[in-house]
């Protein structure tokens, strides 16, 4: 008991609280994914771009689709009437109000599955966006939108909310339709789309489509069979 209580204290030891103990361990990890280059978010970076690659994919597949189809199956012509927003003053420049009119009854007309719209209330080289990617061209626009319509076995599409922005109106709707694949996959949804208009012309020169729908939860609807249950989904 003498030769212990003789043994000098060892100098620098001292007892680490708990809250000392973490922050060591975090900065050794730190340390660790600085001098290792590792990231642990990076799994789940490499999640979300393979699925924004598996929905891209999925996009320019169904747009190949509906180009095939309109080839095996014209879509109906008779609603296809060239809808034009008229200038009063001769300047060339559009009226926001007449735009935003035309947009209303573009909805009316499922512009969306029909390709018919008001094509000179928008610029040529407009930008088409979504959640799936973007691309310019009205005439790609409504050459996809009519495509698409031939893909569908019936459908519905309503406007249910206008607002209106300095620069830019925003129009919410619901969405769905019934597809003519075998299994009768449905697709229903809810979202908005915003329509940028140009200082100079009047017209829109941006469309960009939001989904309050998670993107991979909509691409999976097209491969659930129905089971003919339309009437319960009408609701979204």
């Amino acid at each position: 008991m003498a030769s212990l209580l003789s043994i000098p204290p060892i100098p620098h030891l001292k007892f680490l609280r708990h809250d000392e103990v973490h922050r060591s361990e975090s900065r050794r990890k730190t340390c660790n994914f600085r001098c290792n280059g590792k990231n642990p978010n990076s799994s789940n970076d490499r999640d979300s771009q393979s699925n924004n690659l598996l929905l891209k994919m999925a996009w320019y597949s169904s747009e190949l689709l509906g180009i095939a189809a309109s080839v095996l199956r014209p879509p109906p012509r008779s609603s296809d009437r060239e809808v034009e927003v008229s200038v009063d003053d001769g300047s060339g420049v559009l009226d926001r109000a007449q735009v935003v009119e035309a947009i209303k009854e573009d909805f009316q007309r499922s512009y969306f599955v029909t390709g018919n719209l008001a094509l000179n209330a928008y610029e040529e080289d407009c930008e088409f966006a979504d959640p799936a990617g973007s691309f310019r061209g009205l005439r790609r626009f409504k050459r996809n939108c009519t495509n698409f319509g031939s893909l569908l076995e019936k459908s519905d599409m309503k406007l249910t909310k206008w607002e209106e922005f300095e620069n830019k109106g925003i129009g919410h709707w619901r969405f769905i339709c019934v597809m003519s694949f075998p299994w009768r996959p449905i697709l229903s949804a809810t979202g908005y789309t915003e329509y940028y208009f140009d200082a100079q012309s009047g017209r829109i020169c941006r469309h960009v489509e939001h989904w309050n729908v998670p993107k991979m939860a909509l691409l999976k609807q097209i491969f659930r069979p129905s089971g003919g249950a339309w009437g319960k989904k009408t609701s979204v």
